[in-house]
């Protein structure tokens, strides 16, 4: 292909992303083929000659389209959006045709300064403590990883190495006793890492877990009640930590978050921030992957309270902010323990801007060693929306999503039940169930005949599950939550297999549960409302053919 051949293609194929993106409504957005589809469509081995675009470009439409899932649709409601937007397009293109791996400064100091820079403008639009800012005096700073898994495992990682280096014991006075050998010190070091244990909510995303294996250490998770709004508490936190360091574990990490993947909650961050100074060398990490986007609003920055006694923070603009996949930011107020962590220079890779200390080195701050330039298309969507255009995208969807629990709660008051409290454009809900079942008043209600087994409901959201007294009672609430958790998951398959918009289940606390997030760029009401209709009608087919089952078998 030559330059003008790429130019006849490059716009032939703006030109398809374009109609794709206006068509997104009226296409299906759970792709419904099956499994292998793809392999008989296509030859079995590449083509000997080269091929026409055109003809490569006809199998997107034929071929790739009817595999896809379309996460851009406005009827996508289902896990947290990884929207895509125009400008974060236009800096793939660039990024892909200035191509440089750009793992030190020296490669392209472009991509390396042009990162710092714009996560210096996020970090205050965050309004992220000072020692987040690259030109902190505490030695902070942003870098952009592939995701917040990744950014996950990446400071778990310097997180043991600090706590290891830090670690003072009695074998090794800090850890460089003289009278200990060389393998005696090593010895210790291993024994000191089998200790070495991972903490996160029950809530946290599974991500920790993961890191903790890739890591080599252990993980706990930690319970939350549905009466802190499912927050990890500061008291819930000491209690777990005074349990582990009595049965012999050392705690060297917590992941802490702002908007659970389940329910968005908020853990008590200022509590676990006092907490942190009885326990310094305990990294804290703070998960903002999805809902840390609200930091953009004045009105929330009351959330980062406590965030300047925490070690990291990470934020996806790929999910809430515009910016294609992947674009996670991930801020620390001191880069060193990070940068020791993952440090290592052959002799192939110095050079004199690198050992000066004038220069940031990326790859020193992420586990691969090259790294694409990711920062053009964050800078292109902060120009082209602006501070306002980001702030308003964000309110509207909360707003949309304060609109939909209104209806859930209002109109569908008989129908279904709020699992936890709306919050940032996310609404968790499940089916009631109607057999033995009378609304009382204040919102509250009362499942099975003999009045005593209860699930509460203050303020339309559910509360930990009532404890029965007796077997017979334990029997009835277990029955009654098993068949509230099979009406709900039956809706939500329906639903999805419908294919007219997608949305996620989710188990909390032993219930099964819906999430609906209202947060693509192209969701309005129109799109919510027909959501909910959806909803409403799928749950009234599914108890109408459950009664006509349960009268006439």
């Amino acid at each position: 292909m030559d330059a003008e051949e790429f130019r006849r293609a490059a716009h032939s194929a703006v030109d398809d992303i374009v109609d794709y993106f206006t068509t997104l409504d009226s296409r299906r957005v759970v792709s419904n083929v099956s499994p292998g589809y793809l392999r008989p469509l296509l030859p079995s081995a590449p083509p000997e000659e080269g091929e026409k675009w055109e003809d490569i470009q006809k199998d997107i439409e034929s071929k790739i389209m009817p595999g896809l899932t379309h996460w851009q649709s406005p009827n996508f409601m289902a896990f947290f959006p990884a929207n895509a937007t125009y400008p974060s397009i236009l800096g793939e293109m660039y990024s892909a045709a200035f191509t440089a791996p750009a793992f030190n400064w020296l490669c392209s100091p472009a991509c390396t300064e042009l990162e710092t820079i714009v996560l210096d403008w996020l970090c205050n639009l965050l309004h992220l403590p000072e020692s987040y800012l690259s030109t902190s005096a505490t030695g902070g700073g942003g870098v952009i990883q592939g995701s917040a898994s990744e950014a996950i495992v990446t400071v778990m990682i310097a997180a043991r190495e600090r706590f290891i280096k830090q670690y003072k014991d009695p074998v090794i006075p800090n850890g460089h006793a003289p009278q200990a050998s060389k393998e005696q010190i090593e010895d210790e070091e291993w024994r000191l890492r089998t200790r070495l244990i991972a903490l996160g909510s029950e809530m946290s995303h599974s991500s920790t877990e993961k890191a903790a294996r890739i890591a080599g250490v252990k993980y706990r998770s930690i319970s939350v009640n549905a009466t802190d709004q499912f927050a990890l508490t500061g008291r819930g936190l000491k209690e777990a930590l005074l349990d582990l360091t009595r049965s012999g574990w050392e705690p060297f990490y917590l992941t802490v978050t702002l908007g659970t993947t389940s329910t968005c909650a908020v853990d008590q961050f200022k509590e676990i921030a006092e907490i942190k100074k009885e326990y310094p060398n305990l990294w804290i990490h703070v998960d903002a992957a999805y809902a840390g986007a609200v930091l953009l609003l004045d009105e929330y920055q009351v959330l980062t309270e406590g965030f300047e006694a925490f070690d990291s923070f990470n934020l996806n603009m790929h999910k809430w902010l515009l910016t294609n996949f992947d674009a996670s930011c991930l801020f620390l107020p001191r880069r060193e323990p990070l940068i020791s962590a993952l440090t290592i220079t052959p002799s192939y890779l110095q050079n004199k801007y690198s050992t000066s200390g004038l220069v940031t080195d990326y790859r020193d701050w992420q586990i691969p060693l090259g790294r694409r330039f990711r920062a053009l298309k964050i800078w292109f969507v902060l120009r082209s929306y602006g501070v306002n255009g980001l702030k308003e995208h964000v309110t509207r969807h909360i707003k949309l999503g304060e609109k939909f629990a209104g209806w859930v709660q209002d109109e569908g008051k008989n129908l279904f039940e709020l699992v936890a409290m709306p919050r940032f454009a996310l609404t968790v809900l499940r089916v009631k169930i109607r057999e033995g079942f009378t609304s009382g008043s204040s919102g509250s209600a009362h499942v099975c005949g003999n009045n005593k087994t209860e699930t509460k409901i203050n303020e339309g959201v559910a509360s930990d599950p009532f404890v029965a007294e007796d077997d017979d009672e334990r029997t009835a609430e277990t029955d009654i939550l098993s068949q509230a958790n099979a009406v709900t998951k039956e809706v939500y398959e329906a639903i999805n297999a419908a294919g007219e918009i997608f949305l996620t289940g989710t188990m909390i606390k032993g219930l099964y549960a819906i999430r609906i997030v209202s947060a693509n760029e192209q969701t309005d009401e129109a799109h919510l409302r027909k959501a909910f209709e959806i909803l409403v009608k799928t749950t009234k087919d599914i108890l109408r053919i459950r009664d006509r089952m349960r009268f006439d078998p």
